[in-house]
């Protein structure tokens, strides 16, 4: 059982801060939008925004009708920045920033020739989750030339065809800041499963975007591009040996040296990077993970060795030898820390394959390590000791910590309707 005492105790904290994290528009940003609280007001961040509104639109009965539309129009608002900045070339930033720079860092750095990655795959996520709430796509019927030129831009500089994946040009805002697959390696090196599994349901999202504005045979195509995308994330992500999900070195070649190497080379595509994160279960968030991988992973995540811990999951595997709990900010430490939602995604992936028992675990685990920061310090935080519970950063950070409150709510919703894209193919 959810303890109601804790739920209605994050629950009254999140209502009554709303006004801290949806902001008006300011300098360069013109449109309204939800900034993550705590030490980045001001900031609009890709993946940030689409889980605060993903988590706040679950929250829609609980606010009064003139909330939740300030909630649309700035989650409308969101879509409209990044849309609002996209370079001719397609080029979208991750992170918009006033007060620093004349324009959004990132494009500064890219005018400058420097290759900048780009709007992680959430943008036409956020679309759909906005239309798909009230039904209404009309504001977003303008935005298919720039989502075609954003996902034209990935597929000519961060895809490679001969893995068929995409990739990070460095490690420079790719979310889970200090990722070991990525962060400090080769610059265009790491096929991230970050990266590849949040794309997969990115496209599925663009299908269902085109099939809302009358274009069902188009989006046939997107679903088609989706499938041969989950087809290379199998192929070269899932360890059959370790029965994981794990980025891959894509950096593989042979290397001839006069007569030296002439004979057979490296005709393997990638090379996994045996490092266990919790990205490695977005396939079950996205649902296109089989049956059988399902259930290796849920045992990975509940072993008392590996990612297992009193407030839900590590982000990194204890048993890895990079597992810290250092407090730090840029990068933000995503090597053992609970962040919500890490919990989130390994929550919903359960759920999506029928393992309610388990995601009750993760959704009481998470209410109950918010409920006591609340009680012991008066906030909420960004990210937490997985074994105390203890906060480690950034008091006030609200965010996706809401999350917690949608696990509540998604538990009581199961069994009615599944979410929309979740699928459990078979193996």
């Amino acid at each position: 059982m959810i303890p109601e005492a804790d739920r209605k105790r994050v629950e009254s904290y999140v209502l009554a801060h709303l006004d801290g994290v949806l902001k008006e528009p300011r300098g360069f940003i013109r449109y309204p939008f939800i900034d993550p609280g705590s030490v980045y007001d001001g900031n609009v961040w890709d993946w940030d925004t689409y889980w605060s509104v993903y988590g706040l639109l679950s929250l829609a009965d609980r606010m009064p009708p003139e909330t939740l539309g300030r909630v649309l129009e700035h989650a409308r608002g969101n879509v409209r920045n990044f849309l609002d900045h996209q370079m001719a070339d397609g080029y979208i930033p991750m992170m918009i920033e006033v007060g620093k720079w004349p324009e959004p860092y990132l494009i500064l750095e890219r005018k400058k020739g420097v290759k900048m990655n780009m709007h992680k795959p959430f943008l036409c996520g956020q679309i759909c989750l906005i239309s798909r709430f009230d039904g209404d796509w009309s504001w977003a019927a303008g935005f298919e030339e720039g989502l075609r030129r954003y996902f034209d831009l990935y597929d000519r500089e961060f895809f490679q065809e001969r893995s068929g994946l995409y990739y990070w040009e460095d490690d420079i805002m790719i979310g889970m800041d200090n990722d070991p697959a990525s962060f400090g390696r080769p610059k265009a090196s790491t096929a991230n499963i970050f990266l590849n599994g949040f794309m997969a349901e990115e496209l599925r999202c663009m299908a269902e975007y085109l099939t809302a504005l009358g274009k069902p045979e188009e989006a046939e195509g997107w679903l088609g591009k989706r499938e041969k995308l989950i087809g290379a994330i199998r192929e070269e992500c899932w360890d059959p040996r370790d029965e994981f999900f794990y980025s891959v070195d894509i950096d593989v070649k042979t290397r001839p040296h006069d007569w030296i190497h002439q004979g057979l080379g490296a005709f393997w595509r990638t090379l996994p990077i045996r490092i266990r994160t919790w990205s490695g279960f977005i396939p079950m968030w996205a649902g296109f993970a089989t049956e059988a991988e399902a259930e290796a992973l849920t045992r990975e995540m509940f072993d008392p060795r590996s990612f297992d811990a009193p407030f839900g999951i590590c982000t990194l595997a204890k048993n890895e030898k990079m597992f810290s709990l250092e407090a730090t900010i840029n990068p933000s430490n995503w090597l053992g820390p609970v962040w919500l939602v890490a919990n989130y995604v390994a929550f919903r992936g359960l759920l999506n394959y029928g393992k309610r028992e388990e995601a009750e675990e993760i959704c009481r685990r998470s209410l109950a390590l918010l409920a006591r920061d609340l009680e012991k310090t008066g906030c909420l935080h960004e990210y937490y000791n997985p074994f105390t519970g203890e906060p480690i950063m950034n008091g006030g950070f609200i965010n996706w910590n809401i999350l917690a409150l949608t696990m509540a709510r998604e538990l009581e919703e199961a069994g009615k309707r599944r979410r929309p894209g979740a699928g459990r193919p078979e193996a």
